[in-house]
């Protein structure tokens, strides 16, 4: 089994980010690896493992810091790496999650992988979109916010989550495209020396330009604002006052 997965560089979730010129500042932030992405890493390389997979490639969009990124992926146990180069925004002001699904199609094809997994959505934009619009350009099974896989007879039983709970899909044979969820497991920290072998991996870069891929945003990004500012909260002496406030002053109970 070979296993692409993706790897997207965010905003660092611990950042409180900046509104400038109608979008997200960029410009001398702490960049790091999306954390849906990190689980994703993980399970492809705990199915190396478990010698479920032969080879685990990580997959990068974005600029050459990119690497940066990648490299982290490759010291968690990846075994190399593919860069596509591009100057353009990965968090939906730019690009979007058609072209990037179509990028991953192309990457897909030329390395021949059995399985996809991504995180189920990137922390930036939120759109969750990449991994059902690839699997439908592949034409390929999928399963979403995944709980659990398991290697299971040349298929993957694949526990995800839903809002009544989970279930449980059975895929009987590969190919297959997965988005990781949170519960599916925790992502190991880079030892140092695996940190110092991941400089000798290998890391491949491909020119978006040169996928032959509509790369333009199908959506405007018109505005990007900070949520208004919560006023101070008050005490309430007891529940009759409370009550009253949210009947007279609130308007919420009739």
């Amino acid at each position: 089994m070979k296993v692409l997965v993706g790897v997207k560089r965010v905003v660092d979730y611990a950042v409180k980010v900046r509104v400038q010129n109608k979008s997200v500042d960029l410009n001398n932030v702490k960049m790091s690896l999306n954390p849906f992405c990190e689980i994703a890493v993980e399970e492809a390389v705990r199915l190396k493992e478990g010698k479920q997979a032969d080879e685990v490639v990580a997959m990068s969009i974005g600029p050459k810091q990119c690497t940066e990124t990648l490299r982290t992926a490759l010291a968690m146990g990846c075994d190399r790496a593919i860069h596509v180069s591009t100057d353009l925004r990965t968090d939906y002001i730019d690009l979007q999650p058609y072209a990037i699904a179509k990028i991953f199609e192309k990457v897909v094809e030329q390395e021949g992988s059995d399985l996809v997994l991504l995180g189920k959505q990137g922390i930036d934009s939120d759109c969750g979109q990449t991994g059902p619009m690839l699997a439908g350009f592949l034409g390929w099974p999928q399963v979403t916010f995944a709980a659990n896989v398991e290697a299971k007879d040349g298929g993957i039983q694949v526990e995800r989550e839903t809002d009544a709970g989970t279930e449980t899909i059975n895929i009987p044979s590969l190919p297959a495209v997965v988005t990781c969820d949170l519960r599916l497991n925790e992502p190991r920290y880079a030892t140092l020396p695996n940190i110092m072998k991941a400089k000798k991996k290998k890391v491949d870069t491909i020119d978006a330009d040169s996928l032959g891929v509509d790369l333009e945003a199908h959506n405007e990004v018109l505005e990007v604002f900070e949520p208004a500012q919560r006023k101070e909260g008050i005490m309430v002496e007891d529940i009759d006052q409370l009550l009253d406030k949210l009947k007279n002053e609130a308007g919420v109970l009739a």
